[in-house]
């Protein structure tokens, strides 16, 4: 038996992350992938994720609603009891890899666009070590 799920879609928001009473980091997001149609326009399918741990945290920090990413993981399902008291089914994907795809994101501004006497000045972490 084998449960491994690819995802490639776009963030419909950016992850919430959160922290379990014990201190682990939790993030959760929905990710929109497209199921072509023959005759008609493309349906959307959100599919919830779940990552734990490091990766919950790089999920937090560099993820952004509408980034393309790739996702690899396990599909789960889960019973609970909602607010109401009634049971509850959720499915969703748990996450063990995360592929941020398309272009970099601009992190620092240009050389143009430091002022007079910084250009092609590095700071001190930013040297290279060799």
């Amino acid at each position: 038996m084998y449960n491994k799920v690819f995802l490639i879609g776009n963030l419909t928001r950016d992850p919430e992350l959160r922290y379990t009473p014990a201190g682990i980091p939790v993030a959760r997001f929905t990710v929109a992938v497209n199921r072509p149609k023959k005759d008609k326009k493309d349906e959307v399918d959100f599919i919830p994720v779940v990552a734990w741990r490091r990766l919950a945290e790089i999920c937090g920090e560099f993820l952004k609603k509408g980034r393309p990413v790739a996702i690899e993981g396990r599909l789960q399902i889960r019973s609970f009891k909602s607010r109401t008291g009634a049971e509850a089914t959720m499915t969703e994907v748990v996450a063990d890899g995360m592929q941020m795809l398309g272009a970099k994101p601009a992190a620092a501004p240009a050389a143009a666009d430091l002022p007079a006497g910084r250009q092609g000045v590095k700071e001190k972490d930013e040297e290279i070590p060799f």
